[in-house]
């Protein structure tokens, strides 16, 4: 049995005519923490919608544990237990934060409902206080943290993360970058993480992928990855070392 939980492999995403991803080859491993870096329109957001199916991968195959899951729809894609909290958090601003974690809940599993929502509570204790609150009054951080409750109301086998450091101060980051670890290493969630904030991202990674004009130009360790030199001149430069 493959321990490889994501496959992507040769993968080319289409915009009408304008070609957004140039033959694309990522691996995530169960138990994996894996952050994709690049600057802003290289195309890191485009793969995590092609993974989710929308768009659709024009050549190339997208494998999860084992299937292939390349041409199903959005909704059967998550049913494979693939969640994803998406770049501007895109939380339903008129509902409460308790109701946006009811939205999450997967169908299957709403038996461990109340045991769900008191983990993500443990995990983010802010959403507690906050749980009778319209998700649209809550500040940006507070979103951001109730987007990944949303996503992990699914119990996924994979969490999809894009750019969850968006616009965030950088306490707030530490935060939500402490409770990716916790998850990953308390539950075994493998983690997939689009981030443009390069030093969290690595320092946080078992290994990571940098993408250059919708393709993959560099892998290694997060470590290998933060020491080396190219990497650093073009996204480490200026920011923390």
């Amino acid at each position: 049995m493959s321990d490889t939980l994501l496959s992507v492999q040769g993968v080319q995403t289409y915009y009408g005519n304008i070609r957004a991803l140039a033959g694309v080859d990522v691996e995530v491993k169960k138990g994996e923490i894996v952050s994709l870096i690049g600057a802003n329109g290289a195309g890191k957001s485009t793969l995590m919608m092609t993974i989710c199916g929308s768009p659709q991968a024009r050549t190339g195959t997208v494998t999860f544990d084992g299937e292939d899951i390349t041409r199903l729809p959005t909704h059967l894609i998550a049913r494979r237990r693939i969640a994803q909290s998406p770049e501007g958090r895109r939380i339903f601003p008129r509902m409460t934060v308790y109701e946006n974690l009811q939205m999450g809940a997967s169908l299957d599993n709403l038996k461990y409902f109340n045991e769900d929502v008191e983990k993500i509570f443990t995990l983010f204790p802010r959403l507690k206080e906050r749980q009778s609150q319209r998700g649209g009054t809550l500040s940006g951080g507070e979103q951001q943290m109730l987007s990944i409750g949303r996503a992990l109301m699914a119990r996924p086998k994979l969490l999809l993360l894009d750019e969850p450091s968006l616009g965030l101060a950088p306490l707030i980051v530490k935060g939500i970058f402490d409770a990716i670890k916790k998850l990953n290493q308390n539950e075994g969630l493998t983690v997939f993480l689009v981030e443009q904030n390069a030093f969290a991202a690595l320092k946080l990674s078992d290994r990571a992928y940098v993408m250059v004009n919708g393709q993959v130009t560099m892998s290694g360790s997060g470590k290998e990855l933060l020491a080396n030199p190219e990497v650093r001149a073009a996204y480490l430069e200026g920011g923390r070392h």
